[in-house]
């Protein structure tokens, strides 16, 4: 558990999504739940895991096993099984980590780097579960798949995946231990075989940056054509995007070239992730949006949640609602302090008020603010289904960032 965050994890108080506060932990619970129709061994699940009635927890390559009580005096032996991978997905996977010096040092400090998840699924290695490649075990009668057992067993799991997000690479079949020295190995053979190689110039950001450093009077750019952004002809009949869809395409093309040429280099650092979220956001038509959502692979609500941070805070936006971070005390214990103050003027209670991470949620309102790597405070509103999502945009004050949305949730 992390010690900064309220409460014990693996006992939560009620909700199908309480189980994991992460986004790699709720991916867990959410393979489970797809996994299957049946909701009422789903719910009894919930509250075997609730209640403690999940013993100790034995995690192993391609499996995590343990005894779950039931109704009768002995407890049922239960396992969920997940398929390892190969050597060659192995191969590609340690590629994908060592690509970015960022990714190690996240999994080193408990974070699962969303674009980790993102390059690997790409490249054919899944790493984060499939509905379909949950496979529960359970001594117990019941036919169902999976048992209440067994759903117990994946619930309560979800907070150690939460803490740790090496358990799902010895899920898939290679431990933290024997991770870390095949990363290693890996990097001493590179320093070791390197030989000199010829100047393979300089990224595009930085060349983009000399060249607005150096031109002192940069010509001026064209007022932009309307024409310019018109197909020379109509696309064919199911080929894809419509030509709607392919303009506007094309004229976001020119506007980030545009950028480009003033020496704005922000739109060259976007990942595919971050960019399907940008281009959804600048208002495409329902095609193109189902269209990013299936070549992204994401759930079609997640995505528009991304989308809607986007909105009220770009990239930085897009961080917050994904990314946890862990901000100094001080800074938190500041913020608690003057939101406190502000609810005993707007409410009779102030009970609920949380503190975990970068994160200040009211409960009882349903609302919570999250201080971005921009010190901004971003507003979220909880939906009937239990997700927060972006509210407003970011404030400098938690108690403007607060009343910028009380009203709604007082709704």
């Amino acid at each position: 558990m992390s010690p900064s965050e309220p409460g014990p994890r693996r006992a939560p108080g009620r909700g199908r999504r309480a189980f994991a506060a992460t986004w790699w932990g709720r991916a867990w619970v959410t393979a489970l739940e797809d996994s299957t129709l049946d909701s009422g061994r789903l719910s009894r699940g919930r509250t075997y895991a609730r209640k403690d009635m999940v013993g100790p927890v034995t995690i192993a390559p391609g499996q995590v096993r343990a005894a779950v009580q039931g109704s009768r005096p002995r407890p049922y032996r239960s396992a969920v099984h997940l398929p390892v991978l190969t050597d060659t997905q192995w191969d590609t996977l340690l590629d994908t980590v060592a690509a970015r010096a960022g990714h190690l040092a996240a999994l080193l400090d408990g974070e699962m780097p969303a674009e980790l998840v993102d390059d690997a699924r790409h490249a054919g290695v899944p790493l984060l579960p499939q509905p379909a490649e949950l496979d529960p075990e359970c001594s117990c009668p019941d036919w169902g798949h999976p048992c209440k057992h067994a759903a117990a067993l994946c619930y309560a799991i979800a907070a150690t995946i939460d803490a740790d997000p090496f358990v799902l690479f010895a899920l898939r079949g290679r431990g933290r231990e024997e991770l870390l020295s095949r990363l290693r190995a890996r990097r001493s053979t590179v320093h070791a075989t390197a030989t000199p190689r010829a100047p393979a110039g300089i990224p595009a950001a930085g060349a983009y940056a000399a060249w607005a450093a150096q031109a002192q009077h940069p010509p001026a750019l064209p007022a932009p054509d309307p024409r310019a952004s018109a197909l020379p002809d109509i696309p064919p009949p199911a080929s894809g995007p419509s030509a709607t869809d392919l303009e506007r395409l094309m004229a976001d093309t020119a506007a980030r070239a545009a950028r480009l040429l003033n020496g704005d280099t922000t739109s060259l650092h976007l990942s595919q992730h971050e960019d399907a979220v940008r281009i959804a956001a600048s208002g495409c038509g329902p095609e193109l949006f189902h269209h990013l959502i299936q070549n992204t692979g994401a759930r079609p609500a997640a995505f528009a949640r991304l989308t809607r941070a986007w909105r009220y805070g770009g990239p930085t936006g897009l961080t917050v609602a994904e990314q946890p971070h862990t901000p100094g005390p001080a800074v938190m214990a500041a913020a608690r302090t003057a939101v406190t103050e502000a609810l005993t003027e707007m409410t009779t209670t102030t009970a609920g008020l949380r503190v975990w991470r970068n994160r200040l949620t009211l409960g009882g309102q349903g609302i919570q603010l999250r201080l971005g790597p921009d010190t901004l405070w971003y507003p979220y509103l909880q939906h009937e289904d239990g997700e927060w999502w972006p509210a407003a945009p970011g404030e400098p004050d938690p108690v403007t960032a607060l009343t910028a949305v009380w009203q709604h949730a007082e709704r």
